[in-house]
């Protein structure tokens, strides 16, 4: 597998039984989504025996809670922070660099889009333990763009995060419909965003 492969959250190469599930979980859940794979077809590509599976993880939102973690620490983390922070030096051009990032991965044979937003969709019961972990790394981004926009000075970095999170969502489903050029557009239209917070920043007047 390459390293660009696995940079973009694939699974490495595993040995015990509890990593080839998950890894097997990670590959179907991103590439399917979760309502439309089951335990067994998990059980199945994994190579492990039923009891085996439910001995690691008792059930399959516990399995799925798992696998949202490992796409945080790969995707958000380990690929679209790293590669924002490698583009960029100033926090207001990383803020754009997403979009570079971004349209990258949508030209992307293997474009699979936003496990978040996938799971967060099919999660019917909004108190349920995977809807809760969705939602938590999806605040997990947002905390990161306001930490980006505190940085620039802009005004409001939480709301400020708010705002670049639906450009950013929606320039993937955008992709998902089948625009590749949607990270340009949204990148576009975030400059003007971009400009306006920076515009509405009144730094402190000097005591």
């Amino acid at each position: 597998m390459s390293d660009t492969a696995t940079t973009l959250g694939q699974p490495s190469s595993a040995t015990s039984a509890r990593e080839r599930i998950l890894d097997t979980a990670y590959e179907l859940f991103s590439r399917h989504g979760i309502r439309s794979v089951g335990i067994d077809r998990v059980i199945e590509e994994s190579g492990v025996a039923k009891a085996t599976l439910y001995r690691n993880f008792a059930s399959k939102d516990e399995l799925v809670v798992e696998f949202l973690r490992m796409r945080g620490e790969r995707w958000t983390k380990g690929w679209l922070q790293r590669e924002v922070e490698r583009r960029a030096a100033a926090p207001d051009e990383r803020l754009l660099a997403i979009f570079d990032v971004f349209h990258e991965w949508f030209q992307r044979d293997d474009f699979e889009g936003c496990s978040f937003i996938n799971v967060l969709v099919e999660a019917d019961d909004h108190e349920s333990p995977v809807y809760e972990a969705t939602a938590g790394h999806l605040e997990a981004i947002r905390g990161f763009l306001s930490e980006l926009a505190g940085d620039a000075g802009l005004a409001r970095p939480d709301d400020f995060a708010r705002r670049w999170h639906i450009l950013m969502k929606g320039s993937i489903v955008s992709a998902q419909e089948g625009d590749r050029e949607a990270a340009r557009r949204a990148r576009e239209v975030g400059k003007l965003v971009l400009a306006d917070g920076l515009a509405a920043y009144e730094p402190a007047a000097e005591a």
